[in-house]
């Protein structure tokens, strides 16, 4: 991370974080640091209890804990949320760079376009006719918008981000490098030949408010109807959501997840890395299924699954279990038929 821009007591760190503080008020934090690696004059954080043997060594000043978390040599500021904590605090010491209105000369705008105030237009962006984009616009180099996309305010778009035509995003909505926005469906028909015949793919893409695609993902146009993401909802990394599908409120879809056609995702889901669903199943609201499972089937709201096919989590952990002792078993039957 670059240099601090600055350094702050513990006591107007625990102030800012709503932390309550053990240890010296005016003890000074320079930078932010995972727990592994942290100096002195860093603030790193415990969240997951396999880190928790590092906070009694780390170097780091202070630590961000949760408030029932045992006495260790460094300071601590504990809290119920140390994660979410750790990265409100980075903001105090990292400012990502920030882009001035204005209008790069090499970018190409439709006259047809209607661009909100504020906007800032890098270089060799592209904006096509009869495009709406509302207040606040960062559109960084060769990000390229179709015609009669809607966008609304606050969007921020990495380079070469792309959005399709007619798609609709919302305010607040974060393209990072290289994310598409309603390309076409994987959709064809076999033809008596045995060739294949391109299905049109009419139906846009919509996210809502908040929502985040990173980098290289694919959010599919749907043949007809739609694609919806839904507000709040974060996708990751090279995730595919395929045309027709739905994703609900505040879900996560984790790297490399890949959603066949006409899948509905629910409220408040988390698919791990890799997980894959096929076409036309359900997942209902709160489930979480971990990294690779696979999912043929709908998934009940509030379930973990594991495995595939994806089964219960529980039952998956005692079936690998069981598998690690096959040959184990093996031996013992084959003692017995002796």
């Amino acid at each position: 991370m670059p240099s601090s821009p600055k350094s702050v007591t513990l006591a107007e760190l625990a102030d800012h974080l709503g932390a309550t503080l053990h240890g010296d008020p005016a003890a000074k934090i320079t930078q932010v640091a995972g727990i592994e690696a942290a100096t002195a004059g860093a603030l790193a954080f415990v969240a997951n209890p396999k880190y928790a043997s590092l906070a009694h060594t780390t170097q780091a000043t202070a630590v961000l804990v949760e408030p029932d978390f045992p006495q260790i040599p460094a300071h601590t500021l504990r809290l119920k949320n140390p994660y979410l904590a750790f990265a409100r605090a980075i903001e105090l010491f990292y400012q990502p760079p920030t882009y001035a209105p204005g209008i790069h000369p090499t970018a190409a705008i439709a006259p047809t376009a209607r661009i909100g105030a504020n906007a800032h237009i890098g270089a060799y962006a592209v904006i096509g006719d009869h495009v709406t984009i509302g207040d606040n616009a960062v559109i960084l180099p060769h990000v390229v918008i179709y015609p009669h996309a809607g966008i609304g305010d606050n969007l921020f778009a990495h380079a070469h981000a792309i959005v399709r035509e007619h798609c609709q995003l919302g305010d607040n909505v974060t393209l990072q490098n290289g994310a598409i926005v309603g390309a076409d469906g994987f959709g064809f028909a076999r033809q008596s030949d045995g060739t294949w015949y391109k299905i049109l793919q009419s139906g846009p893409a919509i996210l809502e408010d908040n929502v985040e695609i990173q980098a290289n993902a694919c959010i599919d146009r749907a043949s007809i109807g739609e694609t919806r993401v839904h507000a709040g909802a974060k996708i990751d990394n090279l995730v595919q959501v395929g045309h027709g599908s739905t994703v609900g409120e505040n879900t996560l879809l984790c790297a490399q997840v890949g959603l066949a056609g006409s899948t509905i995702i629910g409220k408040n889901v988390i698919l791990a890395g890799q997980v894959g669903v096929a076409g036309h199943c359900t997942i209902g609201d709160g489930a979480i299924a971990t990294a690779q499972s696979g999912i043929p089937n709908d998934v009940a709201p509030g379930k973990v699954v594991s495995g595939y096919p994806a089964i219960d989590n529980r039952q998956w952990l005692r079936s690998v279990a069981l598998f690690n002792r096959l040959p184990e078993l093996l031996r013992d039957i084959k003692s017995k038929l002796k």
